[in-house]
């Protein structure tokens, strides 16, 4: 099976799709490679469900070039090498999970066992359950099962954690991470943005219809100046809001957080007001407050103004 000269298994080039008069994609540009997790975040009405639905062969663009596999998806033997888990899934309630899984198997040319599947997904022990005696929790991961039973080499995974508990979601990113380490390619949406750190490789944001930010999470970190101080401190925060660069001061037990773009000159002066100053630390912002500075609407307005 084909893939670009890049490496890509997949790609959108300067695609767009509209909806009458609703842009959904403007001249996107998007590649999907193997051994990799690309994390698609954006708020609701981004364009990322038309994006993966352009990919999946879903959906038609209405310029741009889409490939998958270096094929059309639409083709038949292209689209054997992917495995989808999306929101909705409306699977027969009556057959059971070991059922389900085999049944999915066999629309594959080289499939994974129906053990190897139940096992990767942590449902091994419901094979004999009738999918619709599960909890959401549970049919989530036979979605899951059944979106690798086909060894793809690309999976796309939409909100797949969604309605699991603690335990679960925690097996389930490290059978994400086993697919990555074998060399296949995953693409994630996800609202929540603490899976999308702790498992992207890239992430692409996106927002009104076109990327407006792509890269490592370090790397789209390091575009918020925003800086969060940490300390224990005697100084009132009525004191600490005056300061420049202060954009928030809140204190929980004995610490206090500073929210500023200026962490460098408030640490020196709380060093030098404070002689009992203890616990200090500087960090970056988070992938989540990124995120949020990314998609402000002024922001985005800029972004799309400098492209």
């Amino acid at each position: 099976m084909a893939s670009s000269r890049d490496g890509a298994l997949a790609r959108l080039h300067q695609a767009s799709k509209s909806y009458g008069k609703v842009n959904a994609l403007h001249g996107v540009d998007l590649a999907l490679r193997g051994g990799e997790l690309l994390a698609l975040l954006g708020p609701n009405g981004a364009g990322k469900t038309t994006a993966i639905g352009l990919l999946l062969g879903l959906l038609r663009a209405d310029a741009g070039t889409v490939e998958l596999f270096g094929q059309d998806p639409q083709n038949i033997d292209a689209r054997r090498h992917i495995g989808v888990m999306l929101q909705d899934a409306n699977l027969p309630s009556t057959l059971r999970v070991g059922e389900l899984i085999r049944l999915t198997s066999s629309w594959y040319p080289a499939p994974r066992s129906v053990q190897e599947s139940a096992e990767l997904a942590g449902v091994a022990d419901l094979l004999e359950r009738p999918y619709g005696k599960l909890s959401g929790g549970q049919q989530r991961r036979v979605q899951f099962a059944l979106a690798l039973c086909g060894r793809p080499r690309l999976l796309f995974l939409d909100e797949p954690t969604v309605g699991m508990d603690i335990e679960a979601r925690s097996k389930l990113w490290s059978a994400i991470r086993h697919l990555v380490a074998e060399g296949n390619g995953v693409v994630l949406t996800t609202h929540y943005l603490e899976e999308a750190e702790a498992l992207a490789d890239r992430v692409c944001v996106m927002a009104r219809g076109r990327v407006i930010s792509e890269g490592s999470v370090d790397a789209l970190r390091a575009r918020v100046a925003m800086k969060r101080v940490r300390c224990t401190t005697q100084l009132p925060i009525e004191i600490i809001e005056a300061w420049p660069g202060v954009v928030e001061v809140t204190r929980e037990h004995d610490r206090t957080c500073i929210a500023t773009e200026q962490a460098e000159c408030v640490a020196r002066r709380l060093l030098a007001l404070d002689a009992e100053l203890a616990d200090l630390e500087i960090r970056a912002a988070g992938l989540a407050e990124a995120f949020t500075e990314l998609t402000r609407d002024d922001n985005v307005a800029s972004l799309q103004e400098a492209a």
